[in-house]
């Protein structure tokens, strides 16, 4: 497959996921104040989510936590499997995480655009159960769930076999973030949709090109060559 053909697929897939990321964004562009969101289906769902005991916001927390770094632990392990094994799934796992970084910076960038009040803020008449995150810490989209989307995602691709486990740890990171109260669920399914984007468009563009260097090494036994 030529750079060129796997190029097509990689913007395609960006693509998808800036026009996802577009379409759940409250605006905000070129707009100095910030974005309140106080109405909609999503501030609708908030109020029911964080209504919830806080037995259950504590659960979440921990999963908030929890679920991204399980992600890591098995993509590490996968990645060291493969490189035993001299297979696809080290290059697959090296570029998860680069593709990680990159779609954690593009979150943080997009924060400083839209600008999106935290509903603990916007929302006054739903109390929290954590501190509120200070004022100029933006809501769209959620870090979280972005790192949570690009891990997730690359485990999909480098271990299918990991996908029952992959993607409810994903959004389980992710609606724990609203479940805590610091999120609305646009923010974490936009930032699903930013890590899932730019993970496997990292992966589908520069797999070949990474896994040369790490691919199975030609036999000096092969048959034919006496063995020294």
């Amino acid at each position: 497959m030529t750079f060129i053909r796997r190029l097509i697929p990689a913007v395609l897939i960006l693509a998808a996921g800036v026009g996802a990321v577009g379409t759940l964004a409250p605006g905000g562009l070129g707009d100095p104040r910030p974005q309140v969101v106080t109405g909609g289906v999503s501030a609708d769902l908030y109020r029911d989510v964080v209504g919830v005991p806080a037995d259950v916001v504590r659960l979440g927390e921990h999963v908030a936590l929890g679920a991204p770094l399980a992600l890591s632990v098995a993509l590490a392990w996968v990645g060291w499997v493969g490189w035993r094994r001299r297979t696809a799934a080290t290059a697959v796992v090296a570029l998860t995480a680069a593709g990680a970084v990159l779609a954690y910076v593009t979150s943080e960038a997009l924060k400083l655009v839209v600008d999106q009040e935290r509903p603990c803020r916007a929302i006054a008449d739903v109390p929290g159960w954590v501190p509120c995150p200070p004022a100029g810490d933006w809501s769209f989209p959620s870090n979280h769930a972005t790192v949570a989307g690009a891990l997730a995602t690359g485990l999909v691709l480098a271990a299918p076999r990991l996908a029952g486990f992959a993607v409810p740890a994903g959004l389980l990171a992710a609606a724990a973030r609203v479940v805590a109260g610091v999120h609305y669920p646009h923010d974490v399914v936009a930032g699903l949709f930013l890590g899932m984007a730019t993970t496997a468009a990292v992966v589908v563009l520069l797999t070949p090109a990474v896994r040369r260097p790490v691919g199975p090494s030609r036999d000096r036994c092969a048959p034919g060559r006496p063995a020294h």
